[in-house]
Protein backbone atom coordinates (compact mmCIF):
# COMPACT_ATOMS: atom_id res chain seq x y z
CA UNK A 1 0.00 0.00 0.00
CA UNK A 2 2.69 2.34 0.91
CA UNK A 3 4.83 1.53 -2.22
CA UNK A 4 1.23 2.24 -4.40
CA UNK A 5 0.93 5.96 -2.32
CA UNK A 6 4.54 6.88 -2.83
CA UNK A 7 4.34 5.85 -7.26
CA UNK A 8 1.30 8.06 -6.97
CA UNK A 9 3.08 10.89 -5.11
CA UNK A 10 5.99 10.75 -7.44
CA UNK A 11 3.86 10.20 -10.72
CA UNK A 12 2.15 13.46 -9.69
CA UNK A 13 5.65 15.84 -8.36
CA UNK A 14 6.73 14.53 -11.71
CA UNK A 15 3.85 15.95 -13.79
CA UNK A 16 3.75 18.78 -12.10
CA UNK A 17 7.31 19.29 -12.96
CA UNK A 18 7.02 18.80 -16.55
CA UNK A 19 3.87 21.27 -16.85
CA UNK A 20 6.21 23.70 -15.77
CA UNK A 21 9.37 23.01 -17.94
CA UNK A 22 6.86 23.24 -20.54
CA UNK A 23 5.38 26.64 -19.41
CA UNK A 24 8.64 28.06 -18.87
CA UNK A 25 9.69 27.40 -22.68
CA UNK A 26 6.85 28.91 -23.96
CA UNK A 27 7.02 32.06 -22.04
CA UNK A 28 10.90 31.91 -23.31
CA UNK A 29 9.71 31.57 -26.66
CA UNK A 30 7.09 34.24 -26.39
CA UNK A 31 9.32 36.35 -25.23
CA UNK A 32 11.55 36.08 -28.54
CA UNK A 33 8.61 36.68 -30.65
CA UNK A 34 8.01 39.80 -28.82
CA UNK A 35 8.81 42.88 -30.69
CA UNK A 36 11.38 45.25 -29.01
CA UNK A 37 10.60 48.89 -28.98
CA UNK A 38 13.21 50.76 -31.16
CA UNK A 39 16.17 52.64 -29.78
CA UNK A 40 16.69 56.14 -29.88
CA UNK A 41 20.01 56.82 -31.68
CA UNK A 42 21.33 60.57 -31.56
CA UNK A 43 24.35 61.56 -33.43
CA UNK A 44 26.43 64.05 -31.45
CA UNK A 45 27.07 67.00 -33.69
CA UNK A 46 30.50 68.47 -33.22
CA UNK A 47 29.19 72.07 -33.09
CA UNK A 48 26.62 70.83 -29.78
CA UNK A 49 26.48 70.77 -26.22
CA UNK A 50 22.83 70.37 -25.72
CA UNK A 51 21.36 66.51 -26.04
CA UNK A 52 17.95 68.07 -27.19
CA UNK A 53 20.19 69.44 -30.52
CA UNK A 54 21.31 66.27 -30.63
CA UNK A 55 18.00 64.54 -31.32
CA UNK A 56 16.71 67.17 -33.46
CA UNK A 57 17.46 66.98 -37.52
CA UNK A 58 20.30 68.58 -38.94
CA UNK A 59 19.10 72.12 -40.98
CA UNK A 60 19.28 71.81 -44.95
CA UNK A 61 22.39 72.61 -46.29
CA UNK A 62 22.94 76.63 -46.65
CA UNK A 63 23.03 77.36 -50.63
CA UNK A 64 26.58 78.26 -50.72
CA UNK A 65 29.69 77.68 -53.08
CA UNK A 66 31.70 77.79 -49.59
CA UNK A 67 34.50 75.05 -48.97
CA UNK A 68 32.54 74.48 -45.37
CA UNK A 69 28.86 74.52 -46.26
CA UNK A 70 29.09 70.81 -45.22
CA UNK A 71 29.12 71.70 -41.73
CA UNK A 72 25.89 73.14 -41.91
CA UNK A 73 24.55 70.01 -41.04
CA UNK A 74 27.09 69.51 -37.72
CA UNK A 75 25.64 73.16 -36.44
CA UNK A 76 28.02 75.82 -37.51
CA UNK A 77 26.59 78.72 -39.55
CA UNK A 78 28.33 81.02 -41.94
CA UNK A 79 29.39 84.53 -41.15
CA UNK A 80 29.20 87.37 -43.08
CA UNK A 81 33.04 87.49 -43.54
CA UNK A 82 33.16 83.81 -45.00
CA UNK A 83 34.07 82.18 -41.84
CA UNK A 84 32.22 78.99 -40.50
CA UNK A 85 31.69 79.18 -36.69
CA UNK A 86 30.36 77.55 -33.79
CA UNK A 87 28.38 79.57 -31.53
CA UNK A 88 27.59 77.56 -28.06
CA UNK A 89 25.60 78.66 -24.67
CA UNK A 90 27.60 79.01 -22.00
CA UNK A 91 26.35 76.36 -19.47
CA UNK A 92 27.79 78.25 -16.41
CA UNK A 93 26.01 81.74 -17.34
CA UNK A 94 22.48 82.45 -18.76
CA UNK A 95 22.29 84.53 -21.79
CA UNK A 96 25.95 84.37 -22.92
CA UNK A 97 27.15 82.80 -26.10
CA UNK A 98 30.36 82.79 -27.41
CA UNK A 99 32.53 81.25 -30.35
CA UNK A 100 33.69 77.75 -29.81
CA UNK A 101 35.36 76.71 -33.34
CA UNK A 102 35.70 78.83 -36.32
CA UNK A 103 37.65 77.84 -39.85
CA UNK A 104 38.06 80.00 -42.81
CA UNK A 105 40.18 79.84 -45.70
CA UNK A 106 42.75 82.52 -46.26
CA UNK A 107 45.51 82.79 -48.59
CA UNK A 108 44.88 79.26 -50.13
CA UNK A 109 45.53 78.31 -46.33
CA UNK A 110 42.75 76.50 -44.37
CA UNK A 111 43.10 78.07 -40.83
CA UNK A 112 40.32 76.30 -38.15
CA UNK A 113 40.76 77.17 -34.30
CA UNK A 114 39.42 76.09 -30.97
CA UNK A 115 39.09 78.72 -28.40
CA UNK A 116 39.42 78.35 -25.15
CA UNK A 117 37.12 79.98 -22.31
CA UNK A 118 39.94 81.80 -19.91
CA UNK A 119 42.23 79.53 -21.15
CA UNK A 120 40.63 76.32 -20.04
CA UNK A 121 39.13 73.56 -22.34
CA UNK A 122 34.74 73.55 -21.38
CA UNK A 123 33.96 69.59 -20.39
CA UNK A 124 34.28 67.88 -23.75
CA UNK A 125 35.45 70.27 -26.05
CA UNK A 126 38.79 68.19 -26.30
CA UNK A 127 36.95 65.43 -27.90
CA UNK A 128 34.99 67.82 -30.14
CA UNK A 129 38.30 69.46 -31.15
CA UNK A 130 39.60 66.85 -32.37
CA UNK A 131 36.76 65.58 -34.02
CA UNK A 132 36.66 69.40 -35.72
CA UNK A 133 39.81 69.20 -36.68
CA UNK A 134 40.03 65.32 -38.37
CA UNK A 135 36.70 66.86 -40.19
CA UNK A 136 38.95 69.50 -41.88
CA UNK A 137 41.41 67.13 -42.33
CA UNK A 138 39.96 64.64 -43.93
CA UNK A 139 38.17 67.01 -46.48
CA UNK A 140 40.65 69.09 -47.62
CA UNK A 141 43.41 66.80 -47.75
CA UNK A 142 44.67 63.52 -49.56
CA UNK A 143 46.34 62.20 -46.45
CA UNK A 144 45.82 58.24 -46.57
CA UNK A 145 43.71 56.45 -43.90
CA UNK A 146 47.01 55.04 -42.39
CA UNK A 147 48.40 58.23 -42.27
CA UNK A 148 44.89 59.97 -40.77
CA UNK A 149 45.33 57.56 -37.40
CA UNK A 150 48.81 58.43 -36.85
CA UNK A 151 47.69 62.27 -37.51
CA UNK A 152 44.95 61.64 -35.06
CA UNK A 153 46.71 59.84 -32.24
CA UNK A 154 49.32 63.48 -32.56
CA UNK A 155 46.35 66.06 -32.56
CA UNK A 156 45.08 63.96 -29.40
CA UNK A 157 48.43 64.19 -27.88
CA UNK A 158 48.76 67.53 -28.41
CA UNK A 159 45.44 68.52 -26.52
CA UNK A 160 45.85 66.93 -24.21
CA UNK A 161 49.25 68.15 -23.40
CA UNK A 162 47.09 71.59 -23.71
CA UNK A 163 44.82 70.64 -21.32
CA UNK A 164 47.45 69.63 -18.68
CA UNK A 165 49.00 72.90 -19.15
CA UNK A 166 52.21 71.14 -20.69
CA UNK A 167 51.99 73.72 -23.06
CA UNK A 168 52.48 77.18 -22.77
CA UNK A 169 50.79 80.03 -24.98
CA UNK A 170 53.27 80.87 -27.78
CA UNK A 171 53.32 81.26 -31.85
CA UNK A 172 55.54 78.38 -32.42
CA UNK A 173 53.92 75.58 -34.43
CA UNK A 174 54.24 71.68 -34.53
CA UNK A 175 54.02 69.96 -38.14
CA UNK A 176 52.12 67.32 -37.94
CA UNK A 177 51.76 66.58 -42.02
CA UNK A 178 54.78 67.49 -43.88
CA UNK A 179 53.35 67.06 -48.07
CA UNK A 180 50.22 69.14 -47.09
CA UNK A 181 52.39 72.03 -44.90
CA UNK A 182 50.01 71.54 -42.02
CA UNK A 183 50.62 72.74 -38.26
CA UNK A 184 49.27 72.69 -35.03
CA UNK A 185 50.10 75.58 -32.34
CA UNK A 186 48.47 77.04 -29.17
CA UNK A 187 48.63 80.67 -29.36
CA UNK A 188 46.96 83.87 -27.86
CA UNK A 189 45.04 85.84 -29.68
CA UNK A 190 45.78 89.26 -29.99
CA UNK A 191 43.19 90.33 -32.98
CA UNK A 192 39.83 90.67 -33.88
CA UNK A 193 36.89 90.54 -31.08
CA UNK A 194 37.80 87.33 -29.34
CA UNK A 195 40.41 87.75 -27.02
CA UNK A 196 42.24 84.62 -24.94
CA UNK A 197 43.72 81.55 -26.39
CA UNK A 198 42.83 78.89 -29.04
CA UNK A 199 44.01 75.79 -30.60
CA UNK A 200 44.46 76.11 -34.39
CA UNK A 201 45.33 73.85 -37.32
CA UNK A 202 46.99 75.54 -40.85
CA UNK A 203 46.91 73.68 -43.11
CA UNK A 204 48.00 74.31 -47.11
CA UNK A 205 44.95 73.88 -49.34
CA UNK A 206 45.97 72.32 -52.55
CA UNK A 207 45.40 74.41 -55.82
CA UNK A 208 42.89 71.48 -56.53
CA UNK A 209 41.13 71.64 -53.51
CA UNK A 210 37.41 71.49 -54.46
CA UNK A 211 38.09 67.70 -55.26
CA UNK A 212 38.16 67.08 -51.56
CA UNK A 213 35.32 68.63 -50.25
CA UNK A 214 32.31 66.18 -52.44
CA UNK A 215 34.06 63.02 -50.21
CA UNK A 216 31.72 61.45 -47.86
Amino acid sequence: MNKIMYLSRLVAITSVFLMTMSNNKQLFANAQEAPTAPEITTNQKICSLDPVEDLLPSLPNQKTNSLFSYLAEEGFSRSEDGSWVCYVNDPNKEGRYYTLFKVKEQNGKLIGSSFLDDGNLIVGQDGRSLDFFMTLIERHTNITQENQESVRRYLDAFISLVKDNKIKPSRRGFLFDEPNRALIMYHPLSTGGIKGTAITINIQLSKNVSSYPTQN
